[in-house]
C-alpha cells in the first residue's frame, strides 16, 4: 500500500499524485512539490490516502513542504512577471510577423523556465523568437502549440447555455466526442447549435451520453410498432427525458396521435417499422386481391366465345391444309436461315408451281 496526496496546479486542471513524505496534509492546503519542470506551487485537493501500489505510477514525485506565506508572495510575484512576459512576447510576434496566436504565459515557481502557449493553423518557425525572449528574460524559454479546446480551457468563458465552460470549471480532461452522440439525443445536427465556443462539438454531449444511453433501453425507436393500452400502433416521436412517446393507433383516424408512457408500450418484434400500420396493410392487400380476381373473371368471359368459334375452323384446316392457311410454323434453328413460307393469299403459290414444270 502507498500513501498519496492529490494536487492540482490550476483550477479545473488534472489531479496528480505525490508522496507526502509522512506529512499529514488536508484538502485545500497549498504545497510545494517536485515536478518534471522543477518546483511548483499547487493546491491539495485530496488528503492523505492509502491506495494499492498498482494504482499509481512509480516512482512518485515527493512533496517538498507545506506552502508558507513567503511562498504565496513568490507565487503572486511570478504571476505579475508572467503577465509582463505575455505583453513582451506578443509584441515580438507582431514585429516578426509570425502567424500564431499567443494564449497565455506561465513561470515556474523557481523562475527556471518561462512557458508560452499559442495556437496556429500549421507549423511555425519560432526559433528567432525564442532567442529574442531568452535575451530579454535571461532564463529558459519554452513555446508550446496547443489546440482550440486547450485554449478555451485556459481562457475560460460562457457557453451557449449561459453557464461557465465545462472544461474550465470542472472537467479535468478532454474525452472524445462524436456526432453519433448528438443523434442519440435527438438534437439538431446544425453545427452552430451543437458546437461550443472553441468551434468543436460540445463537451456536454459526452457528459450526458451515458444518461441518454440508459434511456434508450426503455424508449421505443421512432417508427417501430408497439402494443399500447389502447391497441397496436406506430411510434411517431419520442421524448426520452419525459419518458413519453406519441403513437398513431391502427384504429384511430389519420394524423391523430396519442401520447403514452414508454413504460406502458411494448415493442412488437418482427414487424417492419418503416411501413404503415398493419390495419392499412391488410386493407390494401384485400383490395388488391379483389381487383385481381375481378380481372381474371373478365378475361375468362372474354376468352370463352373465341374458343367456341375457333373449334370448327381448326377442324377444316386439318382437312385442307394446303389452301387458305399457312403450314405449321417450324422452330427456327439458331444461326440458320429462315425459309420463306407461301402466303396463300391472291393465288401467288400457283404461278410459282407452273413456272417450275418442264416444257413438253
Amino acid at each position: 500500500m502507498t500513501t498519496i496526496i492529490g494536487v492540482r496546479f490550476k483550477l479545473g486542471g488534472k489531479m496528480y499524485y505525490f508522496d507526502p513524505q509522512d506529512i499529514s496534509v488536508s484538502a485545500g492546503t497549498g504545497v510545494i512539490v517536485e515536478t518534471a519542470r522543477g518546483l511548483e506551487y499547487g493546491t491539495c485537493v485530496q488528503g492523505n490516502t492509502t491506495v494499492p501500489d498498482q494504482t499509481v505510477v512509480q516512482p512518485l514525485k515527493r512533496m517538498v513542504r507545506v506552502a508558507t506565506d513567503a511562498d504565496r508572495k513568490t507565487l503572486e510575484r511570478n504571476k505579475k512577471r508572467a503577465d509582463e512576459a505575455f505583453i513582451v512576447c506578443k509584441r515580438k510576434i507582431e514585429e516578426r510577423g509570425l502567424d500564431m496566436n499567443l494564449v497565455t504565459a506561465e513561470c515556474t515557481f523557481d523562475m527556471n523556465k518561462m512557458l508560452f502557449y499559442f495556437t496556429a493553423d500549421g507549423r511555425v518557425d519560432f526559433r528567432e523568437l525564442v532567442r529574442d525572449l531568452a535575451g530579454i528574460f535571461r532564463t529558459r524559454i519554452e513555446l508550446r502549440q496547443i489546440g482550440v479546446r486547450d485554449e478555451a480551457k485556459m481562457i475560460g468563458g460562457l457557453g451557449t447555455c449561459g453557464r461557465e465552460l465545462c472544461c474550465s470549471s470542472y472537467l479535468d480532461d478532454f474525452h472524445p466526442v462524436s456526432i453519433n452522440m448528438a443523434k442519440d439525443q435527438n438534437l439538431s445536427l446544425n453545427p452552430a447549435k451543437i458546437s461550443g465556443t472553441c468551434g468543436r462539438l460540445m463537451c456536454c454531449l459526452k457528459y450526458e451520453h451515458e444518461a441518454y444511453a440508459e434511456l434508450q433501453k426503455v424508449t421505443p425507436r421512432q417508427g417501430s410498432v408497439v402494443d399500447t393500452p389502447e391497441g397496436r400502433g406506430k411510434v411517431i416521436s419520442t421524448q426520452m427525458l419525459r419518458g413519453t412517446c406519441k403513437v398513431q393507433l391502427d384504429d384511430s383516424p389519420e394524423h391523430t396521435l396519442t401520447e403514452f408512457q414508454c413504460a406502458d408500450c411494448c415493442t412488437v418484434k418482427g414487424v417492419c417499422r418503416n411501413r404503415q400500420n398493419q390495419a392499412a396493410m391488410a386493407e390494401e392487400r384485400r383490395r388488391r386481391e379483389e381487383q385481381a380476381a375481378a380481372e381474371r373473371a373478365a378475361e375468362a368471359q372474354a376468352d370463352k366465345p373465341a374458343e367456341d368459334a375457333a373449334v370448327p375452323a381448326q377442324a377444316s384446316d386439318s382437312e385442307h391444309p394446303a389452301e387458305g392457311t399457312a403450314a405449321p410454323r417450324r422452330r427456327r434453328r439458331r444461326g440458320g436461315r429462315r425459309r420463306r413460307k407461301p402466303s396463300g393469299e391472291g393465288g401467288n403459290a400457283a404461278p410459282e408451281q407452273h413456272s417450275e414444270q418442264p416444257l413438253a
